[in-house]
């Protein structure tokens, strides 16, 4: 009690005092390196500080006067918390601190300038500082404003197995702190709101319509402070599209082959998840399956146009190829090769029934 009555004591003669313009302070959140100059003359600007000095909780905040150090010692110096509470006061170079600040505080006393430690949820509020010397007070204020740090950024999801321009998800982020902004990541890019994109919550809830199979992610959310940043895991979505690009591959790459020669036929798709394939041979389907069709050892009756189908359980939809010619040719009889023409003069034939011979 005798404490508190001498802590309005002072404020009550430090009133009655000419006042200089206030003097500024500099708010620094970690502590500063103290110059050690020859002091000079005292107080003709503010003391103290920026507005508002932001910092976390645990963490340690330095209240920095603008004052160069003084060798000598000031009359009076008084730091307080909300007016009503003392946090230090010095006369004559007697310190007395508050109950409340054992242990958390540091007073630099050529400079005036104040350290506070483990810093709390309770220590926001505006402190300020008044100091006499030679007969002049001069005084200054801040406001500190603590934040919890993020932590426990977690992103939930709706659905992640979806299909494309049918299906829609939302995705909500949740996370641990204070006065928390949030930012929706697609990969390395922003996801910003649109006709399918909706944000809402503050920016927490992310829903997306008629999803696209470029709104598969990874997808993250980045949660900040004015003190700390955190990013959840990525989620990624399944979005099942239908088969497309459909396209025959022939390989050798030509349209006629010789009887006994092996033929590979590939249908190249676009499609998630992989399509299920048929195969036809002039419209008649094949036993055949799988995206390559190999015929082996082919005969003249392989010949004909090939087309495959492809078929996407997901999306139930499927797409068929256009028709590739084969054609297979025998020649296995030797070139130039004569086939004997006989007279039909020489058999009483007539012209129709004559036989020519054929160079192959």
């Amino acid at each position: 009690m005798e404490t508190f009555l001498i802590y309005f004591i002072i404020l009550c003669a430090v009133s009655g005092l000419p006042h200089e313009p206030q003097l500024r302070c500099v708010a620094a959140r970690q502590p500063q390196q103290l110059p050690s100059q020859t002091a000079t003359p005292l107080l003709s600007s503010p003391i103290c500080p920026r507005a508002e000095l932001n910092a976390a909780v645990g963490e340690t905040v330095m209240f920095t006067t603008t004052l160069s150090p003084s060798e000598k010692p000031f009359t009076s110096v008084i730091w307080s918390f909300n007016i009503s509470t003392p946090i230090i006061f010095i006369i004559n170079s007697e310190e007395t601190i508050g109950p409340e600040y054992e242990g958390r505080i540091t007073f630099f006393p050529s400079t005036a300038s104040l350290e506070l430690r483990s810093l709390t949820l309770d220590d926001i509020g505006e402190y300020v500082v008044n100091i006499i010397q030679d007969g002049t007070i001069a005084s200054g204020r801040t406001t500190l404003v603590i934040y919890e740090k993020v932590s426990n950024v977690l992103v939930t999801s709706s659905s992640t197995d979806l299909v494309e321009f049918s299906g829609s998800v939302s995705l909500s982020c949740s996370a641990s702190g204070s006065s928390l902004s949030f930012l929706w990541l697609n990969g390395s890019s922003e996801v910003t709101a649109s006709d399918r994109v909706q944000l809402t919550d503050g920016g927490s809830n992310l829903t997306i319509i008629n999803v696209t199979r470029f709104d598969q992610g990874p997808l993250m959310c980045r949660v900040s402070n004015h003190v700390s940043t955190g990013t959840s895991d990525p989620v990624n979505l399944c979005i099942s599209y239908v088969p497309e690009n459909i396209n025959l591959i022939l390989s050798p790459s030509q349209g006629y082959f010789a009887v006994g020669s092996d033929i590979s036929i590939t249908c190249s798709v676009g499609s998630r998840p992989p399509a299920q394939f048929k195969w036809f041979l002039n419209g008649d389907q094949l036993p055949d399956t799988g995206s390559e069709l190999r015929l082996m050892n082919v005969h003249m009756s392989q010949s004909g146009n090939y087309s495959c189908q492809a078929f996407n359980n997901k999306t139930l939809r499927s797409q068929k190829s256009q028709p590739s010619a084969i054609t297979v040719l025998d020649n296995r009889r030797p070139r130039n090769s004569i086939d004997t023409v006989q007279d039909p003069q020489a058999t009483g034939s007539t012209l129709e029934d004559m036989s020519f011979s054929v160079i192959r």
